[in-house]
């Protein structure tokens, strides 16, 4: 994997992102009356994060921990209610509202089959963009587009059908196609192979490592699949109800965790070894993030936790070998 150079492509400061919950016109007035501020859900809570140019960042964590939301905001479609946010030392807001500066950031999501106009031939899915924003003139759109269609594994047969005559990995392939033919330097993967059977998963990750390498594209890959984690990215970052809790590069986070939920996550990981194996399992569910734990978010769940956790929010400590982890007690879950 490329080294990162020492300017972050993208700079987050205590990003945070609340969506209120819809409420009855009754409950929506009483709430008036008494000055009483309806429920929220804090999606993303002061979320911190830098990228450099040339890596790939990986973030995880359960269902509900933020990823998407984060994936949104950092894509420019979802904003945000607090922080700071700049791209390449650009006010991101700014950065967006010009179109061409845009174009730079790129997002690939989950389901194939949604995020694709299914109207148009993969020509418009793929050209249309690039001819729009003066890339290129029209009448070279065909031959652009079957450079797109080669680079990324698919027959030039296809140019002009629909998106419901592929199948998922192919309908993916022109999804990646379309980010790539505007030029990105940045993309940005929402479960891109969540929704892709095994075999067709690994195919599209082998894509991912050979156009990152074709096009020297930033990534920032989303996903709950830690194997998958481990294989693309240079870092990763743990989330947990909103809160980032330990980003360290990949090899020292899959080889010695710290936070205690990063090692109980990698814990359950299926490995290829003989012999008994010690389990640590996650006690019970994920809480609501309307009404999170206070203190620590994850002190319900975690074996390491004391009467300190319970009132007071671990801020993110950089350590010797450069991981942030924010845990009042992490030193009893080294290993």
């Amino acid at each position: 994997m490329s080294e990162a150079s020492s300017t972050p492509v993208i700079s987050a400061r205590n990003l945070s992102k609340v969506f209120p919950l819809p409420t009855g016109i009754v409950q929506s007035v009483a709430n008036r009356i008494n000055r009483r501020p309806g429920k929220v859900v804090r999606a993303v809570d002061n979320v911190s994060l830098d990228v450099f140019k040339g890596e790939t960042v990986g973030i995880v964590g359960e269902s509900g921990c933020g990823k998407s939301t984060l994936a949104r905001m950092l894509a420019g479609i979802s904003g945000s209610n607090g922080g700071e946010f700049l791209y390449k030392g650009q006010d991101y807001s700014s950065f967006l509202r010009n179109a061409a500066d845009a174009l730079k950031v790129q997002m690939i999501f989950q389901d194939p089959q949604s995020s694709i106009n299914p109207r148009l031939r993969v020509i418009d899915i793929i050209g249309e963009a690039p001819v729009a924003h003066g890339l290129i003139r029209r009448d070279q759109k065909e031959a652009y587009v079957l450079q797109f269609l080669e680079k990324v594994g698919l027959s030039p047969e296809f140019l002009h059908r629909y998106p419901h005559q592929f199948s998922g990995g192919q309908r993916q392939r022109i999804g990646i196609a379309r980010a790539l033919a505007v030029n990105p330097e940045l993309l940005i993967c929402d479960e891109s192979v969540a929704a892709l059977d095994v075999s067709v998963q690994a195919q599209i990750i082998n894509l991912f490592m050979q156009i990152k390498a074709d096009f020297g594209l930033t990534m920032l890959f989303i996903s709950h699949d830690l194997g998958v984690i481990r294989h693309l990215c240079d870092r990763v970052m743990v989330m947990y109800l909103g809160r980032v809790v330990e980003v360290a590069r990949t090899e020292e986070l899959f080889a010695n965790p710290r936070h205690p939920y990063t090692r109980m996550l990698l814990d359950g990981m299926p490995k290829i070894a003989t012999g008994r194996r010690e389990f640590l399992s996650i006690e019970g569910e994920i809480p609501s993030p309307i009404n999170p734990p206070s203190g620590c978010h994850f002190h319900p769940r975690c074996s390491l936790r004391t009467e300190q956790c319970s009132s007071v929010k671990p801020e993110l400590e950089t350590l010797e070998d450069g991981r942030h982890i924010a845990c009042l007690n992490w030193r009893g879950s080294a290993s």
